[in-house]
């Protein structure tokens, strides 16, 4: 009878520990299949360096629950780097730039920066407000681009730490003088970044002035879903636009809004990149590629889709949400491998591209565009959104 006892005792044991061992198989199965563990959301700050002229820069470092992280720099309030998740759990940098302050200062495209007074091109430089001629620096060709020679890329932007419910961020406050790079009216803009736990990287804007002026501020990121592995050619990109704005041989709009239908520039539905990028389609001879404006199909005031990027090997998803009318594509033209950026990777021909919301480029002087003029009284407020999944 013992002999029976122990025999029934020494199978319980058996049994509890095949269960045991077959539940921890099915955890670890459950682990790979969710990825990496949720963290908790989270802000750090730590010094970044210092420009010429002595001012201190500081790095912020934004994570979510999800483990994806965003790291933006007081100078022009740029994100240095965002990571997101591949179709298997791996986390990626996706957006171009460099390991330091010095060679963003010394030489940059506009890598993650914040864009203005105003973001995209003035023709000739000049424009004309209430009766009053004002000149802008020409700083591409005969025409002014993304705010002149010192715009809000290249500023220490003022830091303040925020805090949402189901985000974390940083506002970053900047006072652009009356006169300064030929803008009329002292104006206080402020941009916030903010990264959410639905792992999408937030920017909300907003400036008043004491005196009318052009205002249009956008975020220059470079894109790369792969990690800048290669280059973008093979991303698919959807445009919600039915119309772009042509323009001429300066890039400049003609204004006219022109039907996308049956043209290179239809990504109604999701078309790879590199698909007709060198048509002879007399636009893209004029940007090299594609470097234009969308204008999208808004409805209401409210956020709008504006485009999706999909790269197939990663499985990685952007999805483009914003209240503004229209998004300037441009697909890295001029990146011609002679930058060095993160992680000693050549930034080579075609290797990021930009998805940056605005209102049309040399709207002061087209008067049937949607107007970028801010007067006293009123508030500018903007919001983009990208967010990132997979399939």
């Amino acid at each position: 009878m013992l002999r029976d006892k122990a025999r029934r005792i020494g199978l319980t044991v058996l049994l509890a520990m095949v269960a045991v061992t077959l539940c921890s198989c099915d955890t670890t199965k459950q682990w790979i299949r969710s990825g990496p563990a949720k963290t908790e959301m989270s802000r750090s700050a730590k010094p970044f360096g210092t420009t010429p002229d002595g001012q201190a820069v500081r790095l912020y470092t934004l994570r979510n629950t999800q483990g994806m992280t965003a790291e933006i720099m007081t100078y022009g309030a740029i994100v240095v780097s965002l990571t997101a998740p591949d179709k298997d759990g791996n986390f990626n940098d996706i957006v171009l730039g460099y390991d330091n302050l010095a060679d963003y200062i010394k030489v940059s495209p506009y890598f993650g920066a914040i864009v203005g007074r105003y973001g995209n091109r003035i023709g000739k430089g000049k424009f004309t407000l209430d009766g009053t001629a004002y000149t802008l620096a020409t700083n591409d060709g005969e025409n002014h681009l993304h705010g002149g020679l010192k715009g809000f890329d290249k500023v220490v932007w003022d830091d303040a730490p925020v805090d949402r419910s189901d985000a974390v961020g940083v506002k970053l406050s900047y006072l652009s003088q009356d006169g300064e790079e030929g803008y009329p009216g002292n104006l206080r803009v402020s941009v916030t970044y903010l990264l959410t736990n639905r792992n999408e990287l937030r920017i909300e804007y907003e400036a008043t002035t004491d005196k009318a002026t052009p205002v249009n501020v956008t975020h220059h990121g470079y894109f790369n879903l792969t990690g800048a592995q290669r280059n973008i050619l093979d991303h698919e990109l959807m445009l919600n636009a039915d119309r772009f704005t042509p323009v001429d041989a300066g890039l400049i709009p003609t204004g006219e809004l022109r039907p996308v239908e049956g043209t290179p520039m239809d990504f109604r539905k999701r078309t790879v990149i590199g698909a007709r990028i060198d048509n002879d389609y007399e636009q893209l001879k004029f940007g090299g590629g594609y470097d234009h404006n969308w204008v999208l199909n808004q409805k209401g005031d409210g956020m709008t889709l504006a485009a999706e990027v999909y790269e197939p090997t990663t499985g990685r998803l952007m999805t483009v949400r914003t209240t503004e009318p229209g998004i300037q594509f441009y697909a890295g033209n001029f990146l011609d491998g002679t930058i060095t950026g993160k992680d000693g990777v050549v930034y080579k021909h075609r290797y990021g591209f930009c998805l940056e919301t605005q209102h049309y480029p040399d709207s002061p002087n087209k008067p049937d565009f949607p107007s970028t003029i801010l007067r006293p009284g009123r508030v500018y407020k903007t919001t983009t959104t990208y967010a990132f999944s997979t399939r």
